[in-house]
């Protein structure tokens, strides 16, 4: 199977000609198309009905995640009730298999890494933001676990790994990802990752198992000299 993987699109009015440019070439060059978050910029139903009539005739399937763009409208349900009701698979803390590939999925959150992966000490709020990340990181595990496939890919908006946030200002990082999420993509048995979010990071790592990590986010794919804003990777 050949994925393209793309993110942070950020769908907004007048982006249909050229988003529908995207999705027809995706369909062409790979069987599957991934977006890893930040759907729309920010996060208006408008913006996503956009997107969605730019993609109504991919000819592949779309697996997609929110990020947190989505959620800046406050009104990501209504978001995900219309990218679903148009027949996108979107994962959210959820799964599904496309011809034999399974697909887990989650938005992610922050949280840091390496040595510098926030503990849940202090004050409640601040609990309560640690506890986010681990609860999406635990529920990607759970859910690449129980995909009964061979090969299992993993869709996420924020990053899991250090190495492809570098090129972002250091002070930032706890806000791009988090390393409890690597943790998942290695116990759950992960073949790869894509990921957003960090539009001035890099584009590959890996896991501290080794499971290769892309940063697709639409800045980073053009900084690298693609030719179309996706990387197509074969599975």
């Amino acid at each position: 199977m050949k994925i393209a993987a793309t993110a942070d699109v950020h769908a907004r009015a007048g982006d249909v000609e050229h988003l529908r440019a995207i999705a027809e070439a995706a369909g062409r060059d790979a069987d599957v198309l991934v977006i890893g978050g930040d759907l729309t910029d920010l996060g208006k139903p408008e913006e996503a009905k956009v997107l969605l009539q730019a993609l109504e005739d991919c000819s592949v399937p779309i697996v997609a995640t929110l990020g947190n763009h989505d959620h800046e409208g406050g009104d990501a349900a209504t978001l995900s009730r219309l990218i679903t009701g148009s027949g996108i698979h979107l994962l959210d803390r959820s799964s599904v298999v496309i011809d034999g590939v399974g697909f887990a999925g989650v938005k992610g959150f922050c949280g840091g890494f390496d040595q510098a992966l926030a503990n849940a000490f202090g004050e409640d709020l601040f609990k309560a933001w640690v506890t986010e990340g681990l609860m999406e990181a635990r529920a990607l595990e759970s859910e690449l676990q129980g995909i009964e496939t061979e090969r299992r890919v993993a869709v996420l908006h924020y990053a899991p790994v250090r190495a492809t946030v570098e090129g972002e200002p250091p002070e930032i990082f706890p806000f791009l990802g988090s390393s409890h999420l690597a943790d998942a993509l290695d116990h759950g048995g992960a073949h790869v990752a894509f990921h957003g979010h960090a539009h001035n990071g890099s584009f590959a790592g890996e896991t501290p198992g080794g499971v290769p990590v892309f940063n697709v986010s639409v800045p980073v794919l053009k900084s690298e000299g693609f030719e179309q804003p996706y990387f197509v990777f074969e599975i």
